[in-house]
């Protein structure tokens, strides 16, 4: 088994202490955000991931974040030797355009940018970008367009007479000289397809570890029969402290901070989503405050206000190393994770749970 690989998150629609919402459609719990995405901000952030040994930051997208490919190109030149994982839209943008962006900033910070496709999930979110696409709709438009961005970054001409796209002898000037990492995530049908035959990396939520393991070996067999090797990240948060009854009074601070209000605003957002991946999150909690326990050192409660994914790894260093090292060990590749502040639990985790992964991965199992 080779080391995973570990990435964090970029807070682009503002951190704190509390459990905060991603997008603006939905509004935030009160003080959730305490310290806005400023370019100073995000610029601790990166450093002290760069500092803890995270390999890149994914910096996500939507209406309540800060543009991802301006913040990222600002604040890449202050933080060598990081990568940047930089989410999209493919219904938003040329892919020939979003291939140009990509090697622009390929070309201008020796090649530090991964680039996360995301389909999308809320039909009203994707209104406000004038996207009236349906779930189907878009997984067959990101098909089209994953096959002209990695032709144009391959440096060929592209010409693609599509369903969705159509592009006319388009082409890079000065391509990359290494085509960037290029993620994407989800849990329907459409999303497992496009993943074994586009991609370099398939992420997944974290709904359990049984779950997750059968996903992965899914879509590995998946790209095996299209000829292809394929790896398989995870999107999970993390709450570890020195011992695991300080970590878990830590996760029951964040629940209470949560407020009935901005609870209940979050599952009528969720019910509306046609994201197969959002609704097994939902599923996991239902909206309650109770049984948010739903695998070993497996806590849904982070998904009561906050879409996407929806779980957290709780529990001592120790605990948190362990669940990180049966993962690797049944073939999870990569970890892009987070915690509330993303400036603190950064630097946490860097010193006090990555060094013990490796240790836990050669003690045996689950305990």
């Amino acid at each position: 088994m080779s080391a995973p690989s570990f990435h964090w998150f970029l807070p682009t629609g503002g951190d704190g202490h509390q459990v905060g919402a991603v997008t603006a459609v939905q509004d935030r719990a009160g003080g959730s955000v305490s310290r806005p995405a400023t370019a100073d901000y995000l610029t601790l952030v990166a450093q002290a991931a760069r500092q803890a040994h995270f390999g890149s930051v994914l910096t996500p997208t939507g209406l309540g974040c800060v543009d991802p490919w301006i913040a990222t190109a600002m604040i890449a030149q202050a933080v060598p030797d990081l990568t940047f994982l930089v989410a999209f839209r493919p219904g938003l943008a040329s892919p020939t355009l979003v291939a140009q962006q990509a090697a622009t900033f390929a070309r201008l910070t020796g090649g530090r940018v991964a680039l996360n496709v995301v389909t999308g999930g809320d039909p009203l979110e994707q209104r406000a970008y004038g996207d009236r696409a349906a779930h189907s709709g878009r997984y067959a438009r990101t098909d089209e367009f994953l096959t002209v961005l990695r032709g144009l970054l391959e440096g060929e001409e592209v010409t693609l007479a599509g369903d969705h796209l159509q592009i006319d002898g388009a082409r890079l000037v000065d391509p990359p000289d290494v085509v960037p990492t290029i993620y994407l995530g989800g849990a329907s049908e459409p999303a497992l397809d496009i993943a074994a035959r586009q991609v370099d990396t398939f992420l997944t939520w974290v709904d359990s570890y049984e779950a997750v393991i059968a996903r992965r070996d899914d879509v590995v067999a998946r790209a095996a029969r299209h000829g292809r090797e394929l790896r398989v990240g995870v999107r999970v948060h993390v709450i570890a402290r020195e011992t695991s009854g300080e970590a878990w009074a830590q996760a029951d601070r964040l629940l209470a901070a949560m407020d009935d209000q901005a609870i209940a605003a979050s599952q009528a957002r969720y019910a509306r989503m046609d994201s197969v991946a959002q609704a097994k999150m939902t599923a996991l909690h239902g909206g309650r405050r109770d049984g948010l326990v739903v695998d070993q050192n497996l806590w849904a409660g982070i998904g009561l206000v906050r879409e996407g994914a929806a779980t957290a790894l709780v529990g001592s260093y120790e605990e948190v190393a362990a669940r990180i090292s049966e993962l690797a060990a049944a073939g999870i590749d990569e970890f892009v994770l987070s915690g509330y502040p993303h400036l603190e639990e950064a630097l946490r985790f860097g010193e006090h749970v990555r060094p013990l992964v490796a240790l836990a991965g050669s003690a045996g199992g689950r305990g």
